[in-house]
């Protein structure tokens, strides 16, 4: 089985490729639609959290994390 990989994007969302689950906090896992890569949401402004919609252009989200 290959790993999912997660990308921060400088000023977006976490872009994650590969077999993934998301769940929420009661267990209930969210439908990806088959789709091996989806975004999501950091800015926490997105109509469809936790999925990215592109708010984050339009608010103003700031970000760039990098690795050490």
């Amino acid at each position: 089985m290959s790993e999912a990989k997660i990308v921060v994007r400088d000023n977006g969302p976490f872009l994650v490729t590969g077999p993934a689950v998301v769940e929420d906090a009661n267990g209930n896992k969210f439908d990806l639609k088959g789709k091996e890569t989806f975004a999501l949401c950091r800015c926490g402004a997105s109509a469809n959290r936790p999925f990215c919609d592109g708010a984050h252009n339009r608010c103003g989200f700031e970000s760039a994390e990098r690795a050490s």
